[in-house]
């Protein structure tokens, strides 16, 4: 069984993550009895569960993005207003 990334995890709703650690334990169990072929199935719905924790994420980092821009166009505003009153 593959774990998503503790990042992922952390946007994980409370429903989400129980419902998570209840299949990666089923899926464990099922790798012990060699059960491959279920795992797989087991797999793909965890893959499903969390995606909206992905989309989470990246909206995150979307958002970090926009703020670091803002903050840049503010710096250089800043500096460019510092520049005309040197000029004066």
């Amino acid at each position: 069984m593959r774990h998503c990334s503790v990042q992922v995890r952390g946007l994980l709703t409370r429903e989400e993550l129980d419902r998570y650690n209840a299949l990666m334990d089923v899926g464990h169990y099922l790798e012990t009895q060699n059960r491959y072929d279920l795992v797989y199935t087991v797999q793909k719905e965890i893959d499903t569960l969390i995606l909206p924790a992905i989309e989470r994420l990246k909206e995150k980092s979307r958002q970090r993005d926009r703020d670091t821009e803002l903050y840049l166009r503010q710096k250089e505003a800043g500096f460019s207003d510092m520049d005309d009153e040197d000029e004066d």
